[in-house]
């Protein structure tokens, strides 16, 4: 993101404190009892418990460091800071599409809390991209692998 801002709802703030939190604490503790039992066999060239915990060790860090800087950028999406009839992140949308007519809804939201299959798409994405600052009847294209796709906003909540 080049603006570092990390858009978030109050729920999703939540679990990402609640993840930070379990990582930071239980997570961290059981990897390092992995390590010291993986120690304790011995030869640490030839043992894959040891390499396999030093993995989980790597990754468990990385995902603390992804999470306190997203929480350092975090930008809560409040609905009395939403502007009446324009697409903003956290903006529930329906919109159309052409030619074949498709209605889909849409809630505009940051990256952590997307989920398309559950018609939550991230602010960053090309669709999401398309729809920020449109209003009601407005038209959008979105360039895609097998071409454009059109779309008309029929409702903006």
């Amino acid at each position: 993101m080049s603006d570092n801002k990390f858009y978030v709802t109050q729920d999703g703030l939540r679990k990402l404190e609640e993840e930070l939190e379990y990582l930071k604490t239980e997570k961290r503790a059981e990897v390092k009892e992995r390590l010291k039992i993986a120690r304790s066999y011995g030869d640490l060239s030839e043992n894959s418990e040891y390499e396999a915990a030093k993995d989980e060790q790597g990754m468990v860090e990385s995902r603390i460091l992804l999470l306190e800087n997203r929480l350092r950028n975090a930008v809560l999406i409040r609905s009395e800071d939403k502007v009446s009839g324009v697409v903003t992140v956290g903006s529930t949308v329906t919109i159309r599409e052409f030619p074949n007519g498709d209605e889909e809804v849409y809630t505009i939201v940051g990256p952590a809390e997307s989920d398309p299959v559950e018609g939550r798409i991230s602010n960053e994405s090309p669709i999401g991209k398309a729809l920020l600052g449109k209003q009601e009847g407005d038209k959008a294209v979105v360039p895609a692998p097998s071409g454009e796709i059109a779309f008309e906003i029929l409702k903006v909540e």
